[in-house]
């Protein structure tokens, strides 16, 4: 019925296409401005340490992704999908991925829980910490936040792979030099 009466008359027509065109411009601006704006505070907080470039990657991809997903989103409204029906297909996904996750919980939590840790942690990269466990206790510098992982670096050299969800949970004591 709608597509009916656009048929019925052009000019009107021509003007949704054309506002769609300049609201999608908008829209990419938008998006290309925001990538560009996070990925340089990304940028700035890993300034001079080489060994953290490959984490700053790491979170980069995430933001990137959730920016994509969500530019994808604002331009199928845009273009005159039926927001129940977005909605609808948005929830159906979400769910297929939740249910597929479920059995892997903790990947999606230490996704998180890296990505945390990256921005707003006590401790940082070429910090020397002791984790307080009470079975064993850990003492190095944080060699890399990956993606999944804390690299702890001992003062033997050896390297020691925490998951980040339970690095974050861990009562974690930072070294000052004096």
């Amino acid at each position: 019925h709608y597509q009916q009466e656009l048929f019925q008359n052009p000019e009107d027509y021509m003007e949704i296409t054309q506002l769609r065109i300049i609201e999608t411009a908008v829209a990419l601006i938008i998006y290309v401005i925001i990538k560009l704006l996070l990925n340089r505070y990304v940028n700035n907080i890993v300034v001079g340490n080489v060994s953290t470039s490959k984490g700053s990657k790491i979170v980069k991809k995430a933001i990137n992704l959730t920016l994509l997903s969500a530019f994808i989103i604002v331009l199928l409204s845009i273009w005159g999908v039926n927001q129940s029906e977005l909605a609808v297909f948005v929830g159906s996904v979400l769910t297929v991925i939740g249910i597929a996750l479920f059995a892997q919980w903790s990947i999606l939590s230490n996704i998180t829980s890296g990505i945390i840790i990256f921005f707003n942690h006590s401790v940082q990269l070429e910090d020397t910490i002791l984790i307080i466990d009470k079975d064993y206790e850990i003492e190095g510098k944080i060699a890399d936040i990956k993606l999944f992982f804390v690299v702890i670096e001992t003062t033997n050299k050896e390297l020691i792979y925490i998951p980040n969800s339970i690095f974050l949970n861990k009562m974690i004591k930072k070294k000052t030099n004096v």
